[in-house]
């Protein structure tokens, strides 16, 4: 081979190499750029997948939380309508009985119209009358002064000069004669009539000697947890609310644990709630229109009870062809107390007691007992109407067309009005008996102590008397009169006047007795 050809062989070869290093390096570098491209599509293809799952769960989970709100906005909205619903119905019953007040005042305004016009009648008489009265005392006076002037001429004497001496002998002549006269006739009447009437009351109180017990009208509930006074408010108070306005009464729910307290002044209100508290409680479902229900049951099964207590009393007595409505005011005195006594049951004793002492005296029986049952029915409605309850049960027992006997009785049974007969003097004999037993009333250590303070000064204060003491628990009073201030005749007539005195100062059940004192000492020393 020669050099050229050899060269020009070796010149291929690098040539080819060359080449085939040129198509070898481009093949890789497609090769390269196509994996590159490649590898882009697939992560391209991977975070499409990835951005459509999270558009699909992001689609999801609003759908969900759309339903949702729509359930709880579901559950608002009924839970409002439900709230919305109730404050209507009790706006509804406020209504009905804002209505029923408003009726009760249109009737109340006019009977007071009615009132008015008969007192501005009477004012106008009264002002005629009042102008002739007028006219007459003027000539009274012009009388007087010339039969004056007269009597100064004649007896040589002054007006201030002649009224002294004939006040003086006036005074002197009144206090020897009065007090001669009251001795004459409180000896007599103490002879002849302190063992009829001792006889007559002791017979009545044996026959009558009824069971005393001061019964309280409970106002203190029971619950079984403490959890319960949390359904008794309910919610921001609705329920606790909802049962005072029902029941016209105050509910207390305090610190003390397990029990509530009812407070209300007017006691057959009071017996009301704490019967329809007891059953909701029992019943555990406390809400505005279940209390509503519930206190309507209470007032029904009250008012059959009260029914119940005014039939047997009746029946207990013996009285019969009572008004409907007077069985049921005698009821209502079963949750009526006074001094602690049940008034009920002092009614009854009181019955009894009248009807034994007619008895004794010839009269009629079955009135007297009527009469004695019938004598403190005004108690049942004092706290409704004004004035004192024998006024009160006077004008009941008008109403209802009681004889005219009954009614003065229970007009004049602690002498508001003057008796106009025998079973009037009874009932008020019977009322203090009953009234006066060991147990039957009770009086606070205060009210007690006061009434003895104030029954020793009425005695006190009257002039001769050197000391008085309150004794026998305030049933008696001993006076001790100065004996050169007051002779054995005026201590008739002093008595008389502190007995007096006593009953215009002092309010007291039964009698105080007054025991005057009169005697001289004489005190020497030995040294």
């Amino acid at each position: 081979m020669s050099f050229g050809e050899y060269v020009s062989t070796l010149a291929g070869s690098w040539l080819f190499s060359v080449l085939f290093a040129l198509v070898f390096l481009a093949i890789g570098l497609g090769v390269s750029v196509f994996l590159a491209i490649y590898r882009r599509h697939l992560v391209g293809r991977r975070a499409e997948r990835l951005l459509e799952d999270a558009r699909r769960e992001a689609e999801q989970l609003g759908k969900e939380a759309e339903v949702k709100a729509r359930e709880d906005l579901y559950q608002m909205r009924q839970e409002f309508e439900k709230e919305t619903q109730d404050a209507r119905t009790e706006v509804k019953q406020l209504s009905r009985r804002l209505a029923k007040r408003e009726d009760n005042l249109d009737r109340k305004t006019d009977l007071l119209s009615r009132k008015e016009r008969y007192i501005e009648n009477l004012e106008r008489e009264l002002s005629g009358k009042q102008e002739k009265l007028d006219q007459r005392e003027v000539e009274l006076k012009k009388v007087i002064e010339e039969e004056m002037a007269a009597l100064q001429k004649i007896s040589g004497y002054s007006k201030e000069e002649a009224t002294e001496i004939l006040l003086k002998r006036l005074e002197q002549e009144v206090e020897h004669e009065a007090a001669e006269i009251i001795s004459r006739s409180v000896n007599y009447v103490r002879e002849t009539a302190d063992r009829k009437a001792k006889e007559i009351l002791s017979t009545a109180i044996q026959r009558c000697a009824v069971e005393h017990t001061a019964e309280n009208v409970v106002s203190i509930i029971d619950l079984p947890n403490d959890e319960m006074k949390g359904r008794i408010i309910g919610r921001e108070g609705r329920n606790i609310r909802a049962f005072e306005k029902a029941t016209g009464v105050d509910v207390i729910v305090d610190d003390t644990p397990g029990v509530v307290v009812i407070s209300g002044f007017d006691s057959v209100r009071r017996e009301m709630a704490r019967r329809g508290m007891e059953m909701l409680v029992q019943d555990g479902r406390i809400h505005p229109s279940r209390i509503e229900e519930v206190v309507g049951k209470a007032k029904e099964d009250l008012q059959e009870s009260i029914l119940e207590a005014g039939r047997q009393a009746a029946l207990d007595t013996d009285v019969h062809g009572l008004h409907a409505k007077e069985v049921e005011l005698i009821g209502r005195l079963k949750y009526r107390t006074s001094y602690g006594q049940n008034v009920l049951q002092h009614s009854i004793d009181v019955s009894h007691v009248c009807g034994v002492m007619a008895g004794e005296l010839g009269l009629n029986i079955q009135r007297a007992k009527r009469i004695g049952l019938l004598h403190d029915i005004g108690k049942a409605v004092d706290q409704e109407m004004e004035g004192g309850h024998p006024e009160i049960g006077a004008d009941l027992a008008r109403r209802y067309e009681e004889p005219a006997e009954v009614i003065n009785a229970i007009a004049a049974h602690h002498e508001g009005e003057a008796p106009s007969s025998l079973y009037a003097i009874l009932v008020q004999a019977a009322d203090a008996v009953s009234a006066s037993r060991p147990g039957a009333r009770r009086e606070t250590l205060e009210k007690y102590i006061k009434r003895l303070q104030k029954l020793e000064e009425v005695a006190n204060a009257f002039p001769g008397v050197e000391t008085a003491y309150a004794i026998q628990a305030g049933r008696e009073v001993r006076v001790i009169v100065r004996p050169d201030r007051v002779d054995e005749k005026a201590m008739a007539k002093m008595g008389r006047d502190i007995a007096k005195g006593i009953e215009r100062e002092l309010n007291f059940p039964g009698e105080i007795r007054v025991t005057l004192i009169r005697e001289s000492r004489v005190v020497e020393y030995a040294r």
